[in-house]
């Protein structure tokens, strides 16, 4: 019974300690807003906005899936229109790989499937144009 209090503090503590960064993050707050992306110059993707952000990965790896193994190189968005399945010609078509996909995935902490081990992004090798 004269331990009691022992008990109570290293409870006490540990729910200290075990909470401690959620109190800090209540109190400091979120520095990082969302980085503000340009909408494709085209004015349309491949899929809804919401879509997209949620669930571009599967969409990319099933496209991987789908030209690679079964030749299938068409696709067919929400609008009815017909996209070449095909990150280079046309994602990286409309979107900057460092200003879009790079800004996105540092903010989220995500460090990517290993898209650019196989593609590269056609901008970044165009020739410069100096006047």
């Amino acid at each position: 019974m004269r331990e009691r209090w022992l008990i109570l503090l290293g409870y006490g503590l540990f729910v200290v300690f075990f909470t401690f960064p959620l109190w800090r993050a209540a109190a400091v707050g979120s520095s990082a807003s969302m980085p503000r992306l340009q909408s494709s110059p085209a004015g349309q993707c491949v899929a809804p906005v919401e879509q997209m952000r949620a669930a571009h990965m599967d969409m990319l790896f099933q496209w991987r899936k789908d030209a690679v193994r079964h030749n299938n190189l068409s696709f067919v968005a929400f609008n009815g229109k017909v996209y070449s399945k095909s990150l280079d010609g046309t994602c990286l078509s409309c979107h900057d790989k460092q200003q879009f996909c790079d800004r996105c995935h540092a903010y989220s902490g995500v460090s990517g499937p290993g898209c650019w081990n196989c593609h590269n992004d056609p901008r970044a090798f165009a020739p410069k144009v100096t006047p």
